[in-house]
Order: C-alpha cells, then structure tokens, then sequence
C-alpha cells in the first residue's frame, strides 16, 4: 500500500538504496530515499554533484533496479517499469540523420504505434513547442534552446502520465534558460503531466516547482523537502519578491549543511 497522504500519488518511492562496485570498492550511491509526487504536481529534486539524482532516475524508469526499497506507480508497486514513464535524459540525444518530425515520434514508431496519426499529432504540437517551420530541418541546424525543445516534444509524445526531466537547461545559456523556465511552465500548465525535475540550479527550482527535495552528498538521502506555495501561474517577475527570496535561501542553507 501506498503511503501518499493525498490521493492520487502518481509516482512513490520508498527506502530506495543502491550499491555500486567502483574498482572491486563496494560504494553506496543511495540510501533509503523517500519522496512522492501527486497527479499534475511539479516536483524537483536538487543535490550535489554525484549524490544520485540521475541513478535515481535510472531506477524510476526501470534502467537500474534499486537493491532496497520499491518504486510505486499509481500506488501499485512497479516491478516491470521500462516505458511506463518518460524519460528526457541532459542530452537531446536527437539521432542527426532523422528530420525534426522524425525524431519526435521515435517513441511511437518504437511501440509500434499508427505513424501517420503520430505525425499529425506532432505537426499539431510543434508551434506550442516553438518548432513551427522546422519539421523537415536536422538537428545540425537547431539552436540548443530548439534541440532541447524538440527533445521535450518527443518526452511529451511517449504519451506517459509521468515525465522525468533530468537537467534539460543545464547546458544552456543563461537568456535561453530562463526563456525556456518560463515555456516549461507553459505547456506544463496546459497538459498537467506529472513532471520530476533534477536541476543544480536553486532559482529553477524555486520558479518551477511545487515541492523541493533537496539530497545530501553521496550516499544521496532526502535530507529535507520544501514546499513552494507561491502562486500559479508565475511570472517572471515572482523572483523579484520577498517570498522568492526567502525560499531561495531555505535551499541554499539546506544545500550548505554537511
């Protein structure tokens, strides 16, 4: 049984602890983990470097199998859970000889799904994504802001209730960044995915989420969650105010602490 306190809980983790061998070394990535997110929340998780946030995600979307602890989806335990989630790793990882068309619909062409419905749903899709006009470009010629964008299109097409975003802005400038912070939101708002986002960035998380969790240095533990109880939708300016800054800081001290 789930221990989500507010129903629906879409995604659970409990007690999630992961070993590696480093050398012949025995090191623990993870230990004992806990964290959840609601239907349509916004969710992030920030941490130092190493502390298992992408290992953590390869656990959620079935790449890695913890060695304690469950991932529940929907308040069932999720023993076989490769393509139930979607998954945008910090790379776009388009393919350079598939058209912009081509690579968003790569999940549905996989799952062996109607292609031609597949493109009329992303040729629809493709203006709200800032990509209107460049369904026949090549990666080659897309600015990282539109790679990125294109990137998130194909997560969005997997068609899966829950979307995990690993660092998707992190290699971005910082005009770009805030650009696409603010379209994130847009669309976020419009489909009500439920979306768990790793960042390094404090003022990203602050602008994005509903909930922060924040790891400690590896092993990675849940040492504290922040709730976000600004106001939706948010606009730029929210950074500006008293309530931002006070949430900033609640993140960087618990950030500070080892």
């Amino acid at each position: 049984m789930s221990s989500c306190p507010d129903a629906p809980c879409k995604l659970e983790l409990t007690g999630i602890t992961k070993w590696f061998k480093v050398d012949g070394v025995p090191l623990k990535a993870l230990e004992d983990v806990r964290l959840h997110a609601r239907a349509g929340e916004f969710v992030s998780i920030i941490g130092p470097s190493g502390c298992g946030k992408s290992t953590l995600f390869n656990i959620i979307c079935g790449l890695l199998e913890p060695d304690e602890g469950q991932v529940l989806l929907d308040g069932q335990v999720a023993s076989r859970r490769a393509g139930l989630v979607g998954y945008m790793p910090q790379k776009d990882l388009l393919l350079p000889w598939r058209s912009v068309l081509d690579n968003v619909i790569l999940g549905p062409e996989l799952r062996g799904e109607d292609l031609r419905e597949s493109r009329r749903e992303a040729r629809e899709l493709l203006p709200l994504f800032g990509l209107e006009g460049f369904a026949d470009a090549y990666p080659a010629v897309l600015s990282g802001g539109m790679k990125q964008r294109a990137a998130l299109l194909r997560t969005f097409l997997t068609h899966r209730e829950v979307l995990l975003l690993d660092e998707p802005f992190g290699a971005l400038d910082a005009l770009t960044r805030m650009e696409l912070q603010e379209w994130l939101l847009g669309v976020w708002e419009r489909f009500r995915k439920t979306i768990l986002f790793v960042t390094h960035d404090v003022d990203e998380a602050v602008f994005l989420s509903d909930r922060v969790y924040v790891l400690t240095p590896r092993p990675g533990r849940v040492r504290t969650v922040i709730p976000v109880p600004l106001p939706r939708p948010r606009a730029r300016s929210i950074i500006a105010s008293p309530e931002f800054a006070a949430l900033r800081y609640q993140l960087l001290e618990a950030l500070a602490l080892r």
